[in-house]
């Protein structure tokens, strides 16, 4: 369940997790295109008080009721070459390990096939990657469910898997859900986030996980109506949120959204704590105080934090059985030794 409601849950959630000092973070993509469909949940024309241009200027200081492209002080870190961006994954894969209990293997094949979309989705969308960064890559093939996270190098044909878990995504057969569309999706800082309040919908359920799990908002997309035959569109809201821990979380790996994207619990305290998809965040929340308030405090931002997810879909390709896919992981990069 996605909400529409997020300035207002923002604002009443954020204020825990103010950004401390001195916080270290990464460079963004540099990207040309805003305009790609996605999916969501929330349905038709964006709801009074909702819309990405009601977020108040006043905080950053910008005249007009709209905010311009993202615009940041120079302050941004040194890119990380090839070898250094490659020891940073190889940390990160080792603290996957033990921060995300319910990771999965990659088999080869999947990982090729992943890594071939997803190139394909940036040149479609027209993204160019300018320094190596971290791509959550989300392949909604109903037989698969998956999200990873890969290493992006530009320039490089070795792209390197860092974790992986099961996820849901939009569904089909049921009215007003939606079918998660492939494309390239942004967290970009023209729209604000926010964290959820834990609380239960009239089946009990807590729709986007339990208090302060973070919620990612791409903004209104285009996305296939999934119980109609014609497939027709609608604009409707695209988030990726955690679920209920308790009766939904073991069903992941199946469809079951209404189009947003559900990861586990501890997978989106993973990339929150890592600040993954938070480059443009971590910029604007130098100038606004409502992103700063947004982002953990305990934070510690990977240099090779990225701010994309690109979904993907392996429906149709030769690829072995889903069941068996995961089994063998694909080797993984060691360290690599200096002096």
């Amino acid at each position: 369940m996605c909400v529409a409601g997020k300035l207002a849950v923002c604002l009443a959630v954020a204020g825990g997790f103010l950004a401390g000092a001195n916080m270290v973070y990464a460079q963004g993509a540099a990207w040309q295109n805003t305009g790609h469909a996605g999916a969501g949940t929330q349905a038709a024309t964006p709801p009074a008080g909702v819309d990405d241009r009601a977020l108040d200027p006043a905080f950053a200081g910008v005249s007009g009721g709209t905010h311009p492209s993202p615009s940041f002080a120079d302050d941004s870190p040194p890119i990380l070459g090839e070898d250094a961006a490659r020891q940073e994954a190889w940390a990160l894969t080792l603290a996957f390990r033990r921060e995300v209990p319910v990771a999965v293997s990659v088999s080869s094949a999947y990982k090729e096939a992943w890594v071939a979309l997803a190139r394909q989705q940036l040149e479609q969308a027209g993204y160019v990657l300018d320094r190596p960064q971290v791509l959550v890559v989300v392949d909604r093939n109903p037989k698969v469910q998956r999200l990873c996270l890969i290493l992006a190098i530009p320039g490089s044909a070795d792209w390197q898997v860092i974790g992986s878990t099961k996820v849901s995504t939009g569904t089909t057969g049921r009215q007003y859900y939606y079918i998660t569309p492939t494309g390239v999706f942004p967290n970009s800082a023209t729209r604000l986030g926010y964290r959820a309040l834990g609380t239960k919908n009239e089946n009990g359920i807590m729709g986007n996980g339990t208090t302060g799990m973070r919620v990612w908002d791409f903004g209104w997309q285009w996305a296939e109506k999934g119980w109609l035959p014609s497939r027709d569109k609608v604009q409707i809201r695209l988030e990726m949120h955690a679920t209920d821990p308790v009766y939904l979380e073991q069903r992941l790996g199946h469809t079951a959204s209404e189009g947003c994207i559900r990861i586990p619990s501890s997978l989106n305290v993973f990339i929150d704590r890592h600040g993954l998809l938070d480059t443009e965040y971590e910029q604007r929340a130098t100038v606004d105080r409502r992103f700063a308030a947004l982002l953990r405090k305990d934070r510690v931002a990977s240099p090779i934090a990225g701010l994309l997810v690109v979904v993907v879909d392996t429906a149709g390709l030769a690829m072995p059985p889903a069941a068996a896919a995961f089994k063998n992981e694909a080797a993984p990069h060691r360290p690599i030794a200096h002096g």
